[in-house]
């Protein structure tokens, strides 16, 4: 089954998300409104929310929390989300303009703070301590993430840097989306445990995948640009990659690229082919399958049962997707 066909068994479960996102949505000035509804319905995969759906549901088959829960946590990602392109000054995201060019960077800012409270608010709501301490360590780890990305210079990148942005910038929040959906069905310590562990490996391997589709040319064939991240001189995994493997002339080029305060078209095409020269794509999406793999391995702590079978189909998703 592909993510589509597994994402349409919870159809009705996102309908009963999206309606609470919305009901939050509902206030008196429409510019917020507006703002938080243009990034939301752009067309994100959901993944959180089910993830946290399927947790809870290991434990308790329903609870409406459920719902609430999945909506802060999309309140949380969507933050962040328009924060990162204030930062990163860009003009697309899905294909769409970012709330900043229709709106300014301050509307988009303000809008992220506001979504930030609110996903706080209606955690608190839930009254689980657990749960809140959780998205405060989440969001804590978030934050730092992007000062991480901000800070780190081409020219002294590690991988180990690489690790320590998408842990704390990404891989937090899937494995707080699983660990508060555990804590919502009513799962023991041990079992959160388990769910947070899987949460971050899948996490990890989420992102590292979608580094990977920044340079993946199929990206061209579907309308989507190529190399964005590299436009932003952010050295993620296949960059990183290449940085250690080329030698020589080449790694001059390649050098002489990064030093440029426009990176062209022409340059992400010669970036590209040195990628494919060094077999880059295929030791990243191993990389990526490392991670998937770990976090299959912490479902064996949870409970036998469909929740379990299906949070293994979606970590082999995460692996195979390409988009």
């Amino acid at each position: 089954m592909d993510f589509n066909g597994l994402i349409g068994e919870f159809s009705g479960d996102l309908q009963q998300v999206e309606k609470e996102i919305l009901h939050h949505l509902n206030t008196e000035i429409p510019l917020l409104n507006d703002v938080a509804k243009h990034i939301l319905s752009s067309g994100g995969k959901r993944l959180r929310p089910v993830i946290l759906i399927l947790a809870s549901r290991m434990f308790q088959s329903q609870n409406p929390n459920n719902y609430k829960a999945a909506a802060a946590v999309e309140f949380l990602h969507t933050a962040t989300l328009l924060h990162d392109d204030v930062v990163d000054d860009a003009d697309l995201r899905r294909q769409k303009k970012t709330a900043r060019i229709v709106w300014g960077n301050p509307a988009s800012v303000l809008v992220g703070d506001y979504l930030l409270a609110l996903s706080f608010r209606m955690m608190t709501e839930l009254g689980d301590l657990v749960v809140l301490d959780t998205i405060s360590q989440t969001t804590a780890m978030m934050a730092k993430g992007e000062i991480l990305q901000l800070i780190r210079r081409v020219d002294s990148a590690t991988p180990e840097d690489y690790m320590a942005i998408i842990i704390n910038k990404t891989a937090s929040l899937f494995a707080a989306a699983a660990k508060i959906g555990g804590c919502c069905g009513g799962a023991g310590p041990e079992h959160q445990e388990a769910l947070y562990l899987y949460g971050h490996d899948l996490g990890i391997a989420f992102q590292i995948v979608d580094d990977a589709l920044d340079y993946a040319q199929e990206r061209q064939r579907v309308g989507k640009p190529l190399g964005t991240d590299l436009k932003e001189h952010k050295v993620t995994l296949p960059l990183s990659r290449l940085l250690d493997v080329a030698r020589g002339e080449e790694k001059s080029r390649l050098l002489a690229v990064l030093k440029q305060e426009i990176i062209s078209d022409a340059d992400v095409e010669q970036v590209v082919e040195m990628m494919a020269g060094h077999g880059v794509m295929a030791f990243t999406l191993q990389e990526a399958e490392k991670f998937a793999g770990q976090a299959v391995a912490h479902l064996d702590r949870l409970p036998k049962g469909e929740e379990r079978e299906k949070l293994r189909e979606l970590a082999g998703f995460v692996v195979r997707r390409d988009y």
